[in-house]
């Protein structure tokens, strides 16, 4: 499933939404072209890691994505849902509750594991956070979603709650995929490193 828009039309030009998009791009574009070991060391830097706990990480840890897909998925959903929160908080407020809402979830993964070594890094908590705005904002509002159906598609509406749920589904699946290859490389290679990169959060 592919969600496409929302049925409810904001008032103003998501100005917040799109730049924090571009700066989460940019970030992944530049860390990208870092050769592995620059690219580990970046990620020490600005990802959180439990067990080196500081409030800088608590933010720009939420710059930082751990692939193409992850970043892809966590943009999309953003826009589909960003706009119409920064239209009813405006542009000031959404900022700062999108922050506040990255913040809370990293400091949970903190305080759920504080003697972890392992960066983790992703955008996921203040997209949750975003879309559980949408949720108590517009809660029955629908969301446009293309369905493959074989080899065809087609785009219907689906309630924002599923599309919600979905989400979340995704994000379950991510960190088990990340989990399991973490698992899966140190079996294959003992006392090796896993690439920060990897461990998205």
């Amino acid at each position: 499933m592919i969600p496409l828009r929302d049925t409810i039309r904001s008032n103003s030009t998501p100005v917040v939404t799109i730049l924090i998009i571009l700066a989460n791009v940019l970030v992944f574009l530049y860390m990208i072209t870092l050769d592995p070991y620059s690219q580990n060391h970046f990620i020490a830097d600005y990802a959180l890691t439990p067990s080196r706990f500081n409030l800088s990480a608590m933010v720009t840890s939420m710059f930082l994505h751990g692939g193409w897909m992850h970043l892809i998925g966590n943009m999309w959903f953003l826009w589909v849902y960003g706009d119409n929160v920064e239209d009813v908080l405006g542009h000031g407020k959404y900022l700062l509750f999108y922050l506040l809402c990255g913040m809370a979830a990293a400091f949970t993964q903190y305080a759920v594991s504080p003697n972890s070594h392992v960066p983790t890094l992703g955008a996921s908590g203040a997209i949750a956070g975003v879309m559980g705005a949408y949720l108590i904002k517009f809660p029955h509002s629908r969301i446009l979603t293309l369905i493959p159906i074989f080899f065809f598609f087609t785009a219907i509406e689906i309630p924002a709650v599923l599309i919600l749920l979905y989400w979340f589904a995704l994000q379950f699946f991510m960190a088990w995929a990340a989990s399991a290859t973490r698992r899966w490389r140190r079996a294959e290679w003992p006392g090796s490193r896993t690439s920060a990169a990897s461990l998205a959060g």
